[in-house]
């Protein structure tokens, strides 16, 4: 039965939200507080990574077919590219959660590589200048966004890619440079950043003499440096310069500058290795740098500096990128030169470069030097930007479909106007230049979603947030045994590819659609500033509806990915989460705040300007579908809460989790008022254990269903909607299936890369699963009778 919003405002009134009650914090024990897991042994990781493998084998769904199905159109973010010496038309592409891809005739085509490797994070990629069968793979990307993955080490190729093998450093969790001798392919350097969230002893600048069996690390600052940047002097390969970054990254916080960036010098190979930093800016202020030298002429190399000095006061009522009061900035990108191999160096780029990089100059970090030519080079940031009288003046390279957000460049060393670029969107060739460019985002299926909501058009439409593009969206036509249109092209997608366009919302956003008219969406901007969005006449019109806060109060704290959902007993009531949790009962007009702060509100852990991310907030809520007013909320920092009463008062059921873990879904049971599940991941303490629970109390007890799940994190666990019983896992590796409500799990189905599955929708009509990867956009199952009718 659904409920007018007449009655259920009756209801509230009934119960009386006469003041809001808190919890008591979760229990500690006597003398002690709570212990939270980080730093997963990475062997532990391989195991379970090998024990998928093994349940994917034996698993009794390994009929049911996966489905590619988009974007088509789109690309995802790409940290590298890397090109056998002499060639035109065969290239190595880096997905930064994608895995490699390879093309033999110049990008009109690309074949996945990667896909069945324990970790499809890529970092860096690199082919030997001697034999071009041999390939380094380095995992782990380095650009540390929040939602980058830790890799485990680095495998090499020896047959261009066909095969792969592991050869250690799986400790390292993100690499940022791979350089190889030009005539010694066992001789190979690995510089590691090291785990993004936590500190390590594994960081550093790593040797091998014997094509990897055994590894030296040959620099190495303390268990916070990582080395981000290596180049090797092509002349004189004993010769290498590399930069080092305190990288760590909080949940609170972007890196901070802490004293120990800089640059090295070794002359033998590593050795030794000598500070060069004579000229540079104060380390305490420098972040994350980059490093090129000159083929021709190695003795000249740039360095591309992330100055975090004090740079210029705003302008009254500026705003920054995701639309926050702009605070004083940074000085930023800046550029410098020495002519004497590393022992001077000059600023050569003009002021007034403090937007190139933004605040977040630490994702970018790419400079480029053309190899006949120390006058030119290239820079990369927001945009990709070309200096062709040594850094002093610079002109930004723009084309239609570029994209934005550059993480590197390839150029050719037997023709300068031969450009290999990879960005946010994916990859583009120029051949003069960059005056024009080929663009490959349609070919590249690396698309990196957040979240799936599906709606109830026929087709269904499936809505899910793009990092970096924005909320796309994708009309499915489910196919049903007989229908035909076989797989074809890349892996499992149909002759009649679904359409996609852009939808209302950010590239960090849930979506919420209203099941009883399916042109109606909420969704956020950035950081909960939620719209409402009307489709009518083929386009859309949004309104912000959010709630703030009242004059003279602080502004409230809204995740990436801010709790939002639409109440199952009337779609016109819509909860929103910030550290409070609010509620409309007129589709977003006017709110009330039904919560005290659910988080634990550390001020110990609230970032600083221009380093502070929203943290101590509200990232999962659901409401019982058998009682209005039946709620469940959770937060980043790891609380979960309970009201039966809409909000009047709240019980913390937080007790039997894991301490201080992200709640990443929390999913009210449709068969059991009583029941509730809670995923929870540990991705930001570098923790991989697989966190899924059930409570059959209203969360009074939790018992862990990760069952015979190998490796972590869950990421969501849905009900089937026809059969009790059978669960839906998504994890960081692919996708699980239970027929005993968790006790055990099976692989489920065939034909799906490694994938980090963040999000997974069952449609009921149409008895269809989607997930939304992060790296490798959508797939489905058409039909999951397979899976039900071996239930009964």
């Amino acid at each position: 039965m659904r409920l007018s919003p007449r009655s259920i405002l009756a209801l509230v009134l009934a119960v009386g939200l006469a003041g809001l009650v808190t919890a008591a914090p979760q229990k500690k024990a006597a003398g002690k507080g709570p212990v939270k897991i980080e730093n997963t042994d990475p062997a532990l990781r391989l195991k379970a990574f090998e024990n998928h493998v093994a349940m994917k084998q034996s698993s009794p769904f390994k009929d049911v077919k996966w489905r590619f199905i988009g974007p088509f159109d789109l690309g995802g973010r790409c940290t590298d590219v890397a090109v056998p010496s002499g060639s035109r038309t065969v290239f190595y592409a880096a997905a930064a959660t994608g895995g490699i891809f390879k093309t033999l005739n110049a990008g009109t085509t690309w074949e996945p590589l990667f896909d069945d490797m324990p970790t499809l994070s890529i970092g860096d990629l690199a082919v030997a200048e001697s034999d071009p069968n041999i390939i380094w793979a380095g995992t782990g990307e380095a650009n540390i966004f929040r939602a980058s993955e830790a890799g485990l080490g680095v495998f090499k190729s020896t047959d261009a890619g066909k095969t792969w093998k592991h050869m250690g450093l799986e400790a390292t969790y993100t690499i940022a440079r791979v350089v190889i001798h030009p005539k010694d392919p066992n001789v190979v350097y690995v510089a590691a950043t090291g785990h993004e969230w936590t500190t390590n002893p594994d960081r550093g600048v790593y040797k091998t003499t014997d094509g990897g069996a055994t590894w030296q690390k040959v620099l190495y600052i303390n268990e916070r440096v990582g080395a981000n940047d290596l180049v090797m002097d092509p002349q004189s390969p004993d010769t290498l310069y590399a930069a080092t970054w305190n990288r760590i990254r909080r949940r609170w916080s972007d890196p901070v500058p802490g004293g120990e960036d800089g640059l090295y010098k070794t002359t033998d190979g590593g050795r030794t290795w000598t500070p060069i930093n004579t000229g540079l800016q104060d380390t305490a202020f420098t972040g994350r740098i980059g490093l090129d030298l000159c083929r021709s002429k190695p003795s000249t190399i740039y360095a591309y500096v992330d100055n975090h000095a004090p740079g210029a006061e705003p302008k009254p009522g500026e705003l920054d990128s995701y639309g926050r009061p702009r605070q004083r900035g940074i000085i930023g990108a800046e550029v410098y030169r020495s002519d004497d191999a590393g022992a001077s160096w000059r600023k050569v780029s003009p002021p007034g470069m403090e937007r190139f990089g933004g605040t977040y100059g630490w994702v970018f970090g790419q400079i480029r030097v053309d190899p006949s030519s120390p006058e030119t080079i290239y820079i990369m940031g927001l945009g990709l930007a070309k200096s062709t009288d040594g850094g002093k003046t610079y002109q930004n390279i723009t084309y239609a479909g570029l994209h934005g957000d550059h993480h590197g460049l390839w150029i050719d060393p037997g023709d300068s106007s031969h450009l290999i670029n990879n960005n946010d969107g994916g990859v583009n060739i120029s051949y003069d230049g960059g005056k024009t460019w080929r663009l490959f985002y349609d070919v590249i299926p690396s698309v990196q979603f957040y979240n799936v909501t599906l709606d109830s058009s026929t087709p269904f439409w499936a809505y899910g947030s793009v990092q970096d593009t924005g909320t796309y969206r994708g009309q499915i036509p489910v196919r049903k045994p007989g229908q035909g249109g076989g797989p074809g092209g890349r892996r499992g997608f149909m002759s009649t590819q679904p359409k996609w366009e852009p939808a209302p919302g950010g590239e960090g956003t849930l979506i919420a659609v209203d099941p009883e008219d399916p042109n109606t969406v909420y969704s956020s901007s950035f950081y909960g500033r939620l719209e409402r969005s009307v489709y009518k006449d083929g386009q859309w019109t949004s309104k912000e509806i959010f709630p703030k806060a009242a004059e003279g109060e602080p502004a409230y704290r809204g995740q990436w990915l801010a709790a939002t959902m639409l109440s199952p007993h009337n779609s016109r009531i819509v909860y929103h989460g910030f550290q409070y949790l609010f509620r409309s009962m007129n589709k977003g007009e006017t709110w009330e705040r039904i919560s005290p702060d659910l988080s634990y509100n550390n001020p110990g852990q609230q970032g600083r300007w221009p380093y502070a991310i929203p943290y101590a907030t509200i990232t999962a809520v659901d409401e019982s579908p058998f009682k209005f007013g039946l709620l469940y909320a959770g937060t980043d920092d790891g609380r979960v809460w309970m009201t039966r009463t809409g909000g009047d008062s709240w019980t913390e059921i937080t007790a039997g989790l894991p301490y201080n873990k992200h709640v990443w879904k929390i999913v009210a049971s449709k068969y059991d008022p009583a029941t509730v599940y809670v995923t929870l991941v540990g991705r930001h303490d570098d923790d991989f254990d697989p966190y899924a629970f059930r409570s059959t109390d209203y969360g009074k007890t939790w018992v862990s269903i990760a069952g015979n799940i190998p490796g972590g994190p869950v990421n969501v666990v849905r009900e089937d909607p026809k059969v009790k019983g059978i669960l839906y896992a998504g994890t960081d590796t692919g996708v699980y299936v239970s027929r005993d409500s968790g006790a055990t799990w099976d692989v489920l189905g065939s034909g799906l890369p490694t994938s980090y599955v963040w999000d997974l929708a069952i449609h009921p009509r149409d008895n269809a699963l989607v997930i939304a990867t992060n790296g490798r956009g959508m797939w489905l199952i058409d039909d999951l009778a397979p899976v039900q009718n071996a239930a009964k």
